[in-house]
């Protein structure tokens, strides 16, 4: 048995994270960016901080109407906790379609920071989002493969 305390690691990860990132996993997954994150290196794991309060509720906000919007998209019971690949579509596909819905057409990576800040401006809310289209992209996204799958 490993002599690795995940307990610990939790425990750290708290105290040296004041505002964990919703969109961690996109980002680590190098699908998105965003100009609002900080990388932390914690017990040779990367973790993600973000750095403004306000964005970070912004972004919680979006993350969780994601996750509402999803699960008929992604075949998620209410009930489901939600499996690392379908949250990986869920927060990939969403930035992508996101960056569509704003008629955003860039090869560069979607910017999680600068996407929210500019759908706030366009639609009002986060409620107010047109995730009929962002749930396309959602269904559509395919997370890149494992170098032992190709």
């Amino acid at each position: 048995m490993s002599g690795y305390n995940e307990e610990a690691y939790k425990a750290a990860r708290d105290s040296a994270i004041a505002l964990p990132c919703p969109f961690e996993r996109a980002l680590l997954s190098r699908c998105a960016e965003c100009h609002r994150a900080r990388r932390l290196l914690l017990a040779e794991r990367e973790a993600i901080s973000c750095t403004e309060a306000g964005a970070n509720a912004d972004c919680r906000a979006l993350h969780h109407a994601l996750h509402v919007n999803a699960r008929f998209a992604l075949h998620i019971g209410a009930d489901q906790p939600w499996p690392f690949g379908k949250e990986i579509r869920a927060q990939c596909g969403g930035m992508l379609g996101l960056r569509g819905a704003l008629d955003e057409d860039d090869d560069r990576l979607p910017d999680i920071g600068r996407l929210v800040e500019r759908a706030l401006q366009v639609y009002g809310t986060v409620d107010a989002f047109p995730y009929s289209r962002i749930m396309r992209d959602v269904a559509h996204y395919q997370p890149r493969r494992r170098r032992s799958e190709k």
